[in-house]
């Protein structure tokens, strides 16, 4: 395993971590959750991605359980959260509650996230989208208070344009407050724009931090789709229209076949070449890996073997694939 600055912070990160989205709790129960972050551990991995909004609260409850299981040292491994949406699982969020990064929600989210974790503190947490009701100084000052608190470490942003992140900088830089180090953007071969070109002055000038999700594009990058929506897959479920949109989309298609091809001629899985070419970028402190199987897993984290394998003559094959 590969470890890298998160930014120009201290800490180091593994080149690949475990995210829980979609999967603690909806698809890995503790027992499964224990041996996928297991695998991932004895491999390298020190870095554990979650949010308050993931299956509203019952994958961090999950994260949790699995972490008391496996009875790590706290300080080798990372784990994180994100605030913005709510969880209430039943019942109606109050204003305060919901779609906000205001300083109430935000310091009795940390609390509730703790508690469901089972933990004294998160290393990393983020917001995990922008709120444009909220005055962006408001948020930098709670996020600050929570540093401070020693509930967690450093904190981020995701899905932030570069504007709304270099704000926040500049507003902790002016007030001397702990400012954001890290994004957490969605960056895959299909999804470019933002991470290469909006974010570039972040990371030149900023020395901006990223932990990136999606790195399949939602599975399109593992080539299951090329012979139509299998039954089960995310595309099939019905708040994945989108998706499946795309997994039939003819030019989508005729794309992962030429990348399909190039990872053939490598030896690897088109999953595995399509992690790799992340890492290759500089700008990448981590990628999150999301999977719901271990044998998924085991795979996904052979990407670290790929890098190397990624000449110049193969990259520009795979940008000749997607263009």
């Amino acid at each position: 395993m590969e470890y890298r600055h998160l930014g120009r912070s201290g800490i180091r990160v593994s080149a690949l971590s475990l995210g829980s989205w979609v999967t603690f709790h909806q698809q890995v129960d503790v027992d499964k959750a224990v041996e996928m972050m297991a695998t991932a551990y004895d491999a390298g991995v020190n870095f554990f991605d979650n949010a308050q909004a993931y299956a509203k609260g019952k994958s961090e409850e999950v994260m949790g359980a699995a972490l008391k299981k496996l009875g790590w040292r706290r300080s080798s491994y990372l784990v994180s959260t994100k605030f913005y949406w709510g969880m209430l699982e039943s019942g109606i969020l109050g204003i305060n509650e919901k779609n906000t990064l205001n300083r109430k929600y935000l310091l009795e989210a940390i609390d509730g996230s703790l508690q469901r974790f089972g933990l004294e503190y998160v290393d990393l947490v983020y917001c995990h989208r922008p709120d444009p009701e909220t005055p962006i100084e408001e948020t930098v000052w709670a996020m600050h208070n929570i540093i401070n608190s020693g509930k967690a470490f450093y904190w981020g942003t995701s899905e932030w344009s570069a504007m709304e992140v270099i704000s926040a900088i500049e507003i902790a830089e002016r007030h001397h407050l702990h400012k954001p180090v890290m994004e957490q953007p969605e960056y895959n071969l299909f999804h470019r724009e933002r991470f290469e070109v909006e974010y570039a002055r972040l990371f030149m000038d900023y020395g901006y931090g990223s932990t990136t999700w999606s790195p399949l594009a939602s599975g399109l990058l593992t080539g299951k789709y090329v012979n139509g929506i299998p039954e089960g897959s995310r595309a099939s479920l019905k708040k994945h229209e989108e998706l499946a949109e795309k997994a039939t989309n003819k030019d989508v298609l005729a794309k992962i076949n030429k990348l399909g091809n190039v990872a053939e001629q490598m030896g690897v899985s088109l999953a595995q070449m399509s992690i790799a070419w992340l890492l290759k970028n500089p700008n990448v402190s981590s990628v999150i890996l999301g999977a719901s199987r271990v044998e998924q897993l085991r795979e996904n984290l052979k990407a670290m073997e790929v890098i190397d394998k990624l000449t110049s003559e193969v990259m520009a094959k795979i940008e000749e694939a997607v263009k």
